[in-house]
């Protein structure tokens, strides 16, 4: 048994790293990502999204391509205002400002729930239609035969990241570097190229774009031109969901974090507004046609290099489009960054399994990111691949962050018009922002509504009643829990009154023999679970056992995970909750002493301590308490945690004896 544990932990250790240690005073800086990285890692989302984005809406221009100059400066306006208005929202929320907390701290939880599962189904289409566009934009360079293997190669791609980020954030986006720099360069290099080569057309597309608006009009009217324009911007929608990323991904980022964000956030917007702007452009000017099993960017980039020599044609055609492919890949960080984040974020608060909210021993959130990974790739498995069918469920949700972001931020400008000299400023460009979200928001879902955009909203509303469900249960067992109050303040009462007869707390303490029967209770924090297994000790034992240690691990989550701060606060408490117990029992007369500590994985904190207990207490007997429901089903059981359990099996195959002790609610 031992012997496979030993190697089941070096084969994990060897795909996804050794152990890291939260006591660490080194381990928040070097997990931390500078802005260059974090425009990587974070930023990676927008900027690849111009290998999808512009050609959506160019395709949805059809017979009218010069029209793609209005969808394209309103698209860098977009960006832009977007970007200014999420500034403001990473200067007002320095440890994390994603849509959930915005819209949970400024409108109401049940909105921050609807934001956050919103964006939970976003980082999901995230993953999927970076890793298929990435799929197609490789693909595009290979023979037909080929194409055989996308899925499986999109499989693949998903497989690989749910790897990389399992090792943690820093070391899935250092290696991409390289890869992102030389999609930037060359798409840098690209769009130059064809506009510095085409400076004398520049004022024919402005004449001929002139005359698609008018001839669109004449044809349409109007509302049919604006709508064509609409559609074909609601199509490239999906060029904005990275911009909430970089507030929602400030936890990862080194200090000082709000200047780290806000220096991401402007490499990200200016990069992004070029390459969309530019790319738009080049198609025009090169007069880009689809063409079957390519993607527009290849196209274009085949017509760029087609008076060069084949050598160096071919040569600057695929390492672009490799470089595309892979930069596709990082882009799907995003959802890998930042779903397990909301996750955790709304764990904390109960509208998910608190189990989203457990770090692993490499100290990333394990359990968003394998649900994540494993609901992309259902996603991409049942949409086949199709990134224009992905497109049209795509960027709905971010846009209900958006609307819901801005919205918390007027009504915050508002409410503090009396303390900030610059309300108006600000609540300007979040008003804006409001304005422009919203107006998005409506577009989009009338726009994409009956060609498929239905299942984004239907698949949301799923999440929201089941985010409803998990909090009324979690709400009714706390209810239920209230119940045992009572002990704690019986017990407070009787610590808080003097001992009789005392002179100095140190001579009324009882001399610990180390020989004696001792039990070691299992407690988290000092409350009714922890007072009614110590209750049911001595009730079931009575005088039996001589001394009493009680034993307290606090457990390092997404929400204590967040600084050193955080971190000795967490040691702080867990110490001060220990005390109450071990005062409550001297003053009954008991030896009692306290041992704690501060771990990600509880079992193994729990066994590690219980050994220097014993070698102290050989005659320890440990015990832990269990909540025990009326109806035990496989949802009581995914939604609250079986430590117990898990250590008295750990325990057993130690020879340690444990007595589980139920607590019935």
């Amino acid at each position: 048994m031992q012997q496979r544990t030993f190697f089941g932990r070096r084969l994990r250790a060897l795909i996804i790293g050794k152990a890291r240690r939260p006591e660490d005073s080194t381990v928040f800086h070097k997990i931390s990502l500078i802005a260059f990285f974090a425009w990587i890692g974070l930023g990676a989302d927008g900027i690849s999204s111009s290998c999808y984005g512009p050609e959506e809406a160019f395709r949805a221009l059809g017979a009218h391509p010069h029209l793609g100059i209005l969808v394209a400066l309103a698209t860098a306006g977009t960006i832009l205002v977007i970007s200014a208005s999420y500034s403001q929202i990473i200067e007002l929320f320095p440890s994390g400002g994603g849509g959930y907390l915005v819209a949970s701290k400024l409108l109401s939880p049940g909105l921050g729930m609807v934001s956050g599962c919103a964006l939970l189904l976003d980082y999901v289409l995230t993953i999927s239609i970076s890793i298929a566009s990435g799929t197609d934009a490789l693909f595009s360079f290979l023979p037909g035969h080929w194409h055989l293997w996308k899925i499986e190669f999109a499989v693949a791609g998903i497989v690989l990241l749910m790897v990389l980020n399992l090792r943690g954030v820093k070391e899935s986006v250092v290696p991409l570097a390289p890869i992102f720099l030389t999609f930037v360069i060359m798409h840098a290099f690209a769009i130059l190229y064809a506009v510095g080569g085409h400076l004398i057309s520049l004022p024919d597309v402005v004449r001929d774009t002139i005359g698609d608006y008018r001839q669109t009009q004449a044809a349409l009217g109007f509302w049919g031109m604006l709508f064509l324009v609409m559609r074909a911007y609601s199509m490239g929608a999906g060029t904005y969901t990275g911009i909430e990323a970089v507030s929602n991904g400030i936890p990862v980022l080194r200090e000082p974090k709000v200047q780290t964000a806000r220096r991401t956030m402007r490499y990200m917007a200016f990069s992004l507004t070029f390459l969309v702007v530019g790319l738009m452009l080049s198609y025009l000017l090169y007069r880009v046609s689809p063409q079957e099993g390519k993607t527009l960017n290849a196209v274009l980039f085949e017509k760029l290099t087609a008076t060069w020599g084949s050598g160096s044609a071919r040569s600057f055609v695929l390492v672009i489009l490799v470089s595309e492919a892979i930069i596709l890949f990082v882009a799907a960080q995003t959802g890998f960054l930042d779903g397990p984040r909301v996750l955790s974020n709304m764990a904390l608060d109960r509208w998910v399994p608190t189990k989203f909210a457990t770090l692993s021993d490499r100290l990333v959130t394990q359990n968003g990111i394998l649900l994540m990974g494993t609901a992309s790739l259902i996603t991409v498995l049942l949409a086949r691949g199709s990134v224009r069918f992905l497109v049209v469920l795509y960027s709905i949700n971010v846009f209900i962050t958006f609307a819901l972001s801005q919205t918390g931020m007027v009504r915050h400008w508002w409410q503090v018009r009396s303390k900030n000299p610059q309300w108006r400023k600000k609540m300007l460009v979040n008003g804006v922002g409001l304005i422009l979200t919203g107006f998005i928001l409506v577009s989009v879902v009338l726009m994409k509504f009956y060609e498929g955009g239905w299942i984004t909203l239907l698949v949301t509303t799923a999440l929201v009643i089941a985010a409803i469900a998990v909090r009324r249960h979690y709400n009714q067992t706390f209810k239920l829990l209230r119940r045992l109050d009572s002990l704690v303040a019986a017990a407070e009462s009787d610590v808080a009154q003097p001992a009789a007869g005392r002179t100095a707390a140190k001579e009324a303490e009882p001399t610990c023999d180390p020989n004696a029967q001792t039990a070691v209770i299992l407690v988290n924090g000092f409350g009714g679970l922890g007072l009614h297994t110590l209750f049911s000790v001595i009730r079931l034992f009575g005088g039996v056992f001589k001394n009493y240690v009680f034993m307290s691990i606090g457990m390092v989550d997404a929400g204590t995970f967040k600084g050193a701060a955080e971190m000795d606060l967490l040691r702080a408490k867990v110490n001060k909750d220990v005390d109450r117990y071990v005062a409550y029992m001297r003053r009954k007369g008991y030896c009692a002493e306290g041992v704690s500590s501060v771990g990600i994985d509880i079992v193994d904190e729990v066994a590690h301590t219980a050994a220097t207990v014993r070698e102290r207490f050989p005659h320890a007997v440990f015990f832990g308490g269990q909540l025990v429901f009326e109806k035990d089903t496989f949802v009581t059981r995914w939604l609250h945690n079986y430590t117990a359990f898990a250590i008295q099996r750990r325990f057993y195959r130690d020879g340690i004896p444990v007595i589980i002790l139920p607590i019935r609610v």
